[in-house]
């Protein structure tokens, strides 16, 4: 039996790592970045929880309304996409906050099956659903006091920024498309990182098709996935890990990101963990198909050090028909620290407060 790649791990795992992380949080909204809102206070941005529906499921999301919200009054709108393990109180979170202190009413959900947002199995991470979430946020939003539905913009982070790039293409609502970082994620789960498992994709899918076995039929599964998985979902990614291991992970991607989601801006609801049946969606997914369909204004944001940022060159090329697109290369940034590092993070607001002007005047 060949050695299966991924880290399958039984959900009772979850539970002390959800229990640690709860203890930690200490800001009244949940919120993990530097910054964040800790109460809110008339004349100034505030922060507000709601839930919806979406395909039956409840979504938990977070609105942030600008400093002096008149109820009264229209104001552009922009929905912003979190990044693969992540959740709305982490980057995803910031970036809607600085939006909203330049005047825009912002919403930041959780992914169906992720974060405080309901579905079962849970990370379960099936592109279908990931682009629905995007499409959700614009129905809420539209709909929300104050907002101009016809001034409603986009940004996508790491892997949202790939289902914000699907979800443009016939989602004519947003009048502005930006991506920060994008993390096109079925490239990445058919081919491996920086093309590195070109030679085990049959392999791999054969793997989620197991998967899938397991959760539809409760005892009949393939004997392969009962034997990696002693009767359990299995699902890729990873729990928990020690410094030792970040410290000797290769690339800034997976390193950095692990002291990001594990060490420096950890949250319960956050996991690197997926469902290994959803490789299935994933592998036969791809950010750039049919990406020529984008006409609204593009806006794409990647570090110049950054070891994902071929894939923000590959999909900016291809997408031919996008109007006054722009690529803005942040000098000197790495993938993560376009989610948090202050410099970074000011040039990528700078620019985004710039590009959602011009364009969803």
């Amino acid at each position: 039996m060949k050695k299966i790649r991924f880290i399958l791990i039984a959900v009772f795992m979850l539970t002390s790592i959800i229990s640690l992380g709860q203890n930690k949080i200490k800001n009244p909204f949940g919120l993990v970045y530097e910054g964040a809102i800790t109460e809110n206070v008339k004349g100034k941005v505030n922060i507000h929880p709601v839930t919806y529906k979406l395909n039956g499921i409840d979504i938990a999301a977070n609105v942030y309304t600008p400093a002096n919200y008149n109820a009264s009054k229209k104001y552009p709108a922009v929905v912003v996409a979190h990044p693969n393990g992540g959740i709305k109180e982490q980057t995803a979170g910031l970036y809607a906050q600085r939006l909203a202190e330049a005047g825009y009413i912002t919403i930041a959900a959780d992914a169906a099956f992720q974060g405080a947002s309901g579905g079962e199995p849970r990370h379960t991470d099936k592109p279908f659903f990931r682009e629905e979430d995007i499409h959700g946020m614009a129905d809420f939003i539209s709909q929300y006091t104050g907002v101009d539905e016809n001034r409603l913009g986009v940004l996508g982070i790491c892997g949202g920024g790939g289902y914000t790039l699907k979800a443009a293409q016939s989602d004519k609502r947003f009048k502005a498309v930006a991506t920060l970082s994008m993390f096109n994620s079925g490239e990445v789960r058919r081919n491996g990182f920086q093309n590195s498992q070109l030679n085990t994709i049959q392999e791999r899918l054969k793997q989620a098709s197991d998967a899938r076995a397991l959760e539809k039929v409760s005892g009949k599964a393939t004997e392969s996935a009962r034997e990696e998985t002693g009767g359990k979902i299995p699902f890729s990614g990873v729990a928990s890990i020690t410094d030792e291991e970040i410290a000797k992970t290769p690339t800034d991607l997976y390193r950095e990101g692990y002291e990001y989601y594990y060490r420096t801006h950890a949250h319960p609801n956050s996991t690197f963990l997926y469902t290994t049946s959803s490789l299935m969606y994933l592998m036969s997914w791809d950010a750039t198909d049919q990406i020529e369909l984008i006409d609204q204004p593009l806006l794409m944001m990647a570090g110049s050090k950054a070891d994902t940022k071929y894939m923000t060159d590959e999909a900016f090329s291809k997408a031919t028909n996008a109007k006054n697109k722009e690529l803005f290369v942040i000098d000197g940034a790495t993938h993560i620290q376009t989610y948090w590092k202050p410099e970074y993070v000011n040039k990528a607001v700078t620019k985004l407060i710039e590009f959602f002007g011009q364009n969803l005047k």
